[in-house]
């Protein structure tokens, strides 16, 4: 990247993760079915304390709900974050508007994203989503001041002298505009396969911790069907022994998962009653006795 150099490498599949520059790789491969999508950056700040005062009494991250006609990434939160080894609280986000797909991109990001296909696709979606367009205008045009207040709504002994605003991270959300279908806005994240399931792409909202694994297994699904269903399917079964089965059908299984999740977490977990054999039941009761 620095010395501008190029390399040319052959391989039989590529798989595009780099946050929000994925739709420009996508889009510079010429694939047909790259043609449909299309991105729209949203940024976000934070309010942030490192007071020790205020640090040590919150261990959670406590959510509000979002207000009406704002997108579900906007659901105001307090979060406790270990930053560098520093503990610190969080609360946001606060909707910011930049035209890059990074946060250190460039602000010519979406124009150059910008092409006969999805240029009216983008029209579209900002006349089909006046809500959400009046929330973002609404949140960029926040004085300090107002986001202060939205702070006490949660912690009301908040001091301004304790809080400092951060510019957290930039998404990329992606407009989708199938054949014969409406263009939409869409809010998680996109799983992208060409039809040869020679390339794949993550877009849309970064994936946290607890879906990074089924979202990556879906992946491996769309670009590899017949592994996943064949060679591949043992060794992903003792990697995630609840693999291709439903817990919601099988509570003899969920309830192994959970004492194996428990156990690796260090959390407290009991087999519900109504799983107990009733044999060990008695032998408890007597015991009891």
């Amino acid at each position: 990247m620095k010395s501008g150099e190029v390399n040319h490498v052959k391989t039989r599949f590529v798989f595009i993760g780099a946050g929000g520059a994925a739709i420009k790789l996508l889009q510079m491969t010429g694939l047909p079915e790259a043609k449909q999508y299309a991105g729209f950056p949203v940024g976000g700040e934070f309010l942030v304390t490192d007071n020790p005062a205020i640090t040590e009494k919150h261990t959670a991250k406590v959510y509000g709900r979002a207000d009406l006609g704002a997108p579900p990434m906007s659901v105001p939160h307090i979060d406790t974050r270990y930053i560098d080894g520093k503990k610190y609280v969080l609360f946001g986000p606060f909707a910011t508007y930049s035209n890059k797909f990074l946060k250190y991109g460039s602000q010519l990001d979406l124009l150059a994203s910008t092409n006969k296909n999805n240029v009216l696709p983008m029209a579209a979606i900002g006349m089909q989503n006046a809500d959400l367009v009046q929330y973002l205008v609404s949140q960029v045009l926040m004085s300090d001041e107002d986001r202060f207040n939205e702070l006490k709504k949660y912690y009301p002994e908040a001091d301004p002298k304790d809080w400092h605003l951060r510019q957290g991270g930039q998404r990329v959300q992606i407009i989708k505009k199938e054949p014969g279908k409406p263009a939409k806005l869409q809010f998680g994240t996109e799983i992208f396969a060409s039809e040869d399931k020679s390339v794949t792409a993550l877009l849309g909202a970064s994936p946290g911790a607890s879906t990074s694994p089924y979202i990556m297994l879906n992946l491996l699904e769309k670009a590899f069907p017949e592994q996943t269903a064949g060679e591949w399917n043992g060794k992903l079964h003792e990697i995630i022994r609840s693999y291709g089965q439903d817990l919601a059908t099988d509570p003899a299984l969920l309830d192994q998962i959970r004492h194996y999740t428990s156990s690796t977490l260090g959390l407290t977990y009991s087999t519900p009653a109504n799983l107990v054999p009733a044999k060990k039941v008695a032998q408890a009761e007597a015991v009891a006795q």
